[in-house]
């Protein structure tokens, strides 16, 4: 039986919500997120405003989502050089982060 893979889910809140600095973030993402090896699949977007149900949780800006091959490749994600660039460019416009990771 083969490994489950890893759903890594990542919401950022940020500090300043105008659409271009949601944009940057998104772009941010695509840039630095979606090179690592081991990905599966990658998105990354912002909140779907039409959806505003009572279950639908809003507190955030931008949603980034990854599933990777195994534990083992999200573990070296996690500190691939790239991945920790994007962490430093980008954190000072974080005002929450939230992650959710499953295996799936």
């Amino acid at each position: 039986m083969s490994s489950p893979r890893l759903a890594h889910n990542v919401f950022f809140k940020l500090k300043d919500p105008a659409p271009a600095k949601v944009q940057e973030l998104v772009d941010a993402c695509k840039k630095y997120l979606n090179v690592q090896p081991g990905i599966v699949f990658f998105a990354a977007g912002s909140l779907c405003a039409e959806l505003d149900r009572p279950v639908n949780d809003r507190d955030w800006h931008v949603g980034l989502h990854l599933v990777f091959a195994d534990k083992a490749a999200h573990d070296a994600y996690q500190d691939d050089a790239t991945h920790n660039k994007f962490i430093e460019e980008n954190k000072p416009s974080w005002a929450a982060v939230r992650v959710f990771d499953s295996l799936v």
